[in-house]
């Protein structure tokens, strides 16, 4: 049933989620979600684990989503890079949602992740299960999938298709990221806040996402997932990761993003009073009015 205030039937929202930043856990509940208000899910990737596409598989793309009438409403959802939507000449561009997770945790998470796995499917085989070095003795050692670049993730995921993107510790990747961020995404969450960004997207689109909290209340599988046997960093790492340009831009836009989603929630939630999100009652409304 159609919410008061929805958008059209044909709307399309992506999720280019970014990795280890609670994706898992939302896109179980999105797979409740469709089947309880009936719209579509459909996942997309990049072969060889790109994040980037060409101009002609952007194009392709661009058009197989846009035409694709009996796949509408959907949510799409993919490890992938923003693409400006625009330059292709669409008009009803599609709704842009996702979510950040502080960067150092966010590595931290995946290095352990790569060794250890979670609680979600703990008897996978882990990529890295041989190796039980430490993200502390990582550092020190300046091992590879531990040093000061591999935090650079979350901004080129938002800065898009540009080749400054992808360059660790670039600037103009940083505001070229803030500004996506602040204009061309509806809402980006916090992973340290995901049932507060399920709050907001329920305010703001419940055709799609009513529910979300009541799923994410009621089922534990639903919750976030958990690495298993991560260990703090010391403070010899913290200090070294701070020489590296890319982790204070990284830094520098995550606290960024946070302050926009703090905004967002306010004016979008509430809280009752066991301290759970709440949506606001409607605030906003049109007085009759006789045109001329």
């Amino acid at each position: 049933m159609r919410q008061e205030g929805d958008l059209g039937e044909d709307t399309i929202i992506i999720y280019n989620r970014v990795p280890k930043t609670g994706s898992t856990s939302f896109l179980g509940i999105m797979d409740q979600l469709c089947k309880m208000n009936d719209f579509h899910t459909a996942h997309f990737y990049i072969s060889r684990y790109m994040r980037v596409l060409g101009l002609a598989d952007q194009r392709r793309f661009i058009t197989k989503i846009t035409n694709w009438e009996k796949m509408k409403p959907a949510l799409y959802h993919g490890h992938a890079a923003f693409m400006d939507f625009s330059k292709f000449g669409v008009k009803q561009l599609p709704i842009y949602i996702n979510m950040v997770r502080d960067p150092l945790e966010r590595l931290i998470s995946h290095y352990y992740f790569l060794r250890y796995g979670d609680d979600f499917d703990p008897e996978r085989v882990k990529k890295r299960a041989l190796d039980l070095t430490t993200f502390d003795e990582c550092v020190e050692r300046d091992g590879e999938d531990c040093g000061p670049n591999m935090v650079w993730v979350q901004i080129p995921f938002f800065c898009g298709h540009h080749p400054e993107c992808w360059e660790p510790g670039n600037e103009w990747a940083l505001e070229e990221a803030k500004r996506n961020l602040r204009d061309r995404y509806l809402v980006v969450g916090i992973t340290e806040e995901f049932p507060h960004f399920l709050a907001v997207l329920e305010a703001a689109l419940p055709r799609m996402f009513h529910g979300a909290q009541a799923i994410y209340n009621k089922n534990s599988q639903s919750r976030l997932r958990r690495t298993a046997n991560k260990l703090p960093p010391s403070a010899k790492t913290l200090n070294k990761m701070e020489e590296s340009p890319a982790y204070r831009l990284e830094r520098d836009f995550y606290r960024y993003a946070v302050k926009q989603f703090h905004f967002v929630k306010q004016h979008s939630i509430g809280m009752d009073s066991n301290n759970q999100p709440v949506i606001k009652p409607k605030l906003f409304g049109f007085d009759k009015f006789r045109g001329k």
